[in-house]
């Protein structure tokens, strides 16, 4: 992308805000309820005027970022909540976590080198970019109230949406320890007593079909139930140049499903059960040799996002379930709630050329390309097993006095087995040659409280505090050696800590439609251990931590302060929240990812330093009109001047390092900002109806857009991109929204955009997906 678009999209957003923030000067008298245009809840005989609708569309959303319904517009956070009908546009022809959701909400980036699988979380450039299957994130996922710790539970197709929250900033009191850079919460659909069905069927590029749906109503008096499946898939269209084979990449099926059933025996108890699972078997991601100009990071001038040339195999399959029992009981005074989850993963296993080629020269291997292949590598790794199992038990204050307060205490554990294995593609008879296991049970325990008291009905103030412990116990084996002697016993090692956050915010009310804030947070990451010690240059029976792959990083610590204010302004036609935030982080656990022998090492940096701005903008001028607009400013900066990483493979000479290089070789990284952490992220939709009540012609048109990041802790001239994708979705609705048919498209520009590298034998990226476009159809009971 070139610079002048990065400006004229920060013109773009500087006028937004600019209109959010003086343009708006005749205040409502009321906040309207929660929803959008495309919403449309009336039966086919109730008619609604404009000022109706609008007083609905323009209204705020119910979330439960404080573990209490509260309207968003009152909660002292930075925060976003996506609803249904953004969901339609953002993942239509079948686009998982990473897709729909990376760049598309203020300060939130996703990305990944598993493919549709590990989701690697980064929301104010605070992430992890390790690979390992039991790395540990600084931003915590939750679905339904339950969190999912592991990477590749976080890949869990999402479907039968309610919405989504994007909670910026530590969310450690009410969250706990792997929060320090937020939290992002689904909330799928629940039952009802109604009776309600929706699906949704498209066909696009590649074959792909996208189905999802959900049906439920009443089972008797006092159960509801509800039905959500999902089944996505698409056909090979990668060419494999090589090997000559046409159209053997790039292809998935995934299937899913949901089953709830609510008990409300009375006004004041329910019980949710909800047994979920899904499989999905496909393509891994695809790594693509020498694809980035030496010296720069464009694309090579003869770069075919359709073809590749591999002489490994890719494949990955998964398959995992788990249940959710959720009690609520109203004693009067207060609410008791227990929520226990369990999730389980059966088999997971991901296979990939890593080296993105073929041959190798160091080996012998004749030919090898595209372009210079140092040495092959092709490796995989599995999830043979893998249990979680969590507890958490509240009890909230009722009622609306001036003050309300929660208890809790939270349970987890989580044991799994990894399995590593390299392969040699050329080697006669087993192509296995590297096997490597590891084992780790983590278990952590929580209290925490949360106060607020309302001085008038201006002001109020919250408090809370959380105490977690934290063990974690792993080991490390090589039954299969690479090129390294046999290890006489396991690598072991234990670690623990525990910790104390707490947050504390006030909230101002200028009128009744704009609210002030201010809050100050603190945030944890437990220890963490990695032991990739499949490549590990070990050739001392394990006893050296310098050379033996097995890594330990001491706990994170971050402090946050945050201003904001959240407005309804226009007549109730605009609403703006703004935010200003800086954080200080201690010790923060970074992954020292590829470099010289392709080993995850952990790291502790001394400070990590950020600071920016956040901005959800939100106008409807009409019925038949709206906009959304985000923006984020999120610069970040690594101060340590005695931390080094080693640079790209073969001495640095694979890729242009661009920082100081010590006598040793290893890079000085002070100074740099994190990886995959772009400084600004805009995104937005324009919408637009023909019929506020039926729908009429309908069309979306939606952007998100990042600046230049680096992709590694060094920075380089190759290892870095922006990216710019837009999407488009036109289409009719009758019957009051409740039938829509829709032309739409993803990448609608078919930029080409690497996402990602391998940095330890070649110039290897990532890329996005090309240009998709399709038909949709969407039915609502």
């Amino acid at each position: 992308m070139s610079r002048g678009t990065g400006w004229r999209m920060f013109g773009l957003v500087a006028l937004a805000l600019c209109v959010a923030t003086y343009g708006g000067l005749s205040f409502a008298q009321e906040a309207a309820p929660q929803p959008k245009p495309g919403e449309a809840q009336q039966q086919p005989d109730q008619q609604m005027t404009e000022e109706e609708l609008l007083k609905e569309f323009a209204g705020s959303v119910t979330v439960t970022a404080q573990k209490r319904a509260e309207n968003e517009q009152e909660v002292p956070i930075s925060l976003t909540a996506v609803r249904s009908e953004d969901f339609r546009a953002i993942t239509a022809g079948g686009a998982d976590i990473v897709n729909f959701l990376s760049g598309r909400v203020p300060s939130v980036m996703i990305e990944t080198s598993f493919g549709r699988a590990f989701p690697r979380f980064y929301i104010r450039g605070l992430g992890n970019t390790d690979f390992d299957l039991n790395a540990s994130q600084p931003v915590s996922m939750v679905v339904d109230e339950v969190v999912l710790e592991n990477p590749v539970l976080k890949g869990v197709p999402l479907f039968d949406l309610d919405r989504v929250e994007v909670l910026r900033g530590p969310q450690g009191t009410l969250f706990g320890r792997n929060t320090p850079a937020g939290v992002i919460k689904f909330e799928t659909k629940k039952p009802s007593q109604e009776f309600e069905a929706d699906f949704r069927l498209s066909y696009g590029t590649f074959d792909t079909i996208d189905f999802s749906g959900g049906i439920g109503g009443a089972l008797t008096d006092t159960i509801s139930a509800r039905f959500s499946a999902l089944y996505q898939s698409r056909a090979d269209w990668v060419d494999n140049a090589h090997t000559g084979e046409d159209n053997v990449l790039g292809g998935y099926d995934t299937t899913a499903y949901r089953l709830q059933f609510l008990f409300e025996p009375s006004d004041t108890f329910s019980a949710l059960l909800n047994v979920h699972g899904w499989d999905l078997d496909g393509t891994a991601r695809i790594f693509r040799a020498n694809i980035i100009k030496k010296g720069s990071n464009d694309l090579v001038d003869d770069f075919e996002q359709d073809v590749v040339f591999h002489d490994g195999l890719n494949e990955q399959e998964i398959s995992a379930m788990g249940a959710v029992l959720k009690f609520d009981w109203n004693l009067g005074a207060a609410t008791l709630t227990s929520v226990t989850g369990y999730e389980k993963v059966d088999d997971m296993y991901s296979r990939g050329d890593i080296d993105g080629g073929f041959g190798g020269a160091f080996d012998n291997q004749v030919p090898f390309g595209p372009g210079f292949i140092p040495f092959a590598s092709e490796s995989a790794d599995g999830l043979p097993a893998l249990d979680q199992i969590t507890q958490e038990i509240r009890l909230a204050s009722n009622g609306d006095g001036p003050f309300r307060w929660l208890l809790g205490a939270y349970y987890f554990n989580e044991e799994l087995n990894i399995d590593s294995f390299s392969y040699n593609s050329y080697a006669s008879g087993n192509p296995q040659n590297g096997y490597a296991t590891q084992y780790q049970d983590s278990t952590a325990y929580a209290l925490f409280a949360s106060i607020d008291y309302k001085f008038s009905d201006q002001w109020s103030v919250k408090a809370g505090v959380r105490y977690s412990d934290d063990e974690r116990d792993f080991e490390a084996d090589r039954p299969q050696p690479l090129f390294q002697p046999p290890l006489s016993a396991p690598i072991t090692r234990s670690v623990s800590g525990d910790n104390i956050s707490w947050d504390l915010s006030t909230s101002y009310k200028v009128n009744e439609n704009v609210n002030t804030y201010a809050r100050l947070a603190t945030g944890y990451r437990a220890p963490s251990i990695q032991g990739r010690i499949m490549f590990a240059p070990d050739f001392e029976d394990g006893a050296n931590p310098a050379t033996n792959g097995v890594s330990v990083a001491e706990e994170e610590k971050i402090t946050s302060v945050e201003v904001g204010v959240k407005a309804f302004l226009a007549d109730n036609r605009l609403r703006t929240n703004l935010a200003l935030y800086m954080f200080e982080m201690d010790g923060q656990q970074l992954t020292a990812v590829g470099g010289q022998y392709n080993v995850a090492t952990l790291l502790n940096a001394d400070k990590t330093e950020g600071h920016g701005f956040e901005a959800d903008i939100e106008y409807v001028p009409s019925a038949n009109f709206w906009v959304t607009i985000g923006a984020s400013w999120n610069p970040t900066e690594i101060n340590d001047p005695g931390l080094t990483v080693s640079p790209c493979g073969l001495g640095g000479t694979v890729c242009t390092v661009t920082d100081p290089v010590d006598a040793n070789g290893n890079v000085l990284i002070d100074g740099n900002s994190l990886p995959h952490a772009p400084e600004w992220i805009l995104n937005g939709m324009i919408n637009f109806q023909t019929n506020p009540v039926s729908k009429g012609f309908f069309g979306t048109l939606d952007w998100a857009y990042y600046s230049e990041k680096s992709f590694f802790l060094y920075e380089s001239e190759e290892f870095k991109g922006d990216g710019l994708e837009l999407g488009l979705r036109l289409g009719y609705g009758w019957n009051n929204g409740r039938y829509e048919v829709a032309l739409f498209s993803r990448n609608l520009l078919d930029e080409e955009i690497n996402q990602g590298g391998i940095d330890f034998d070649n110039l290897t990226g990532m890329t996005n997906d090309p240009r998709t476009v399709g038909v949709e159809f969407v039915a609502r009971f």
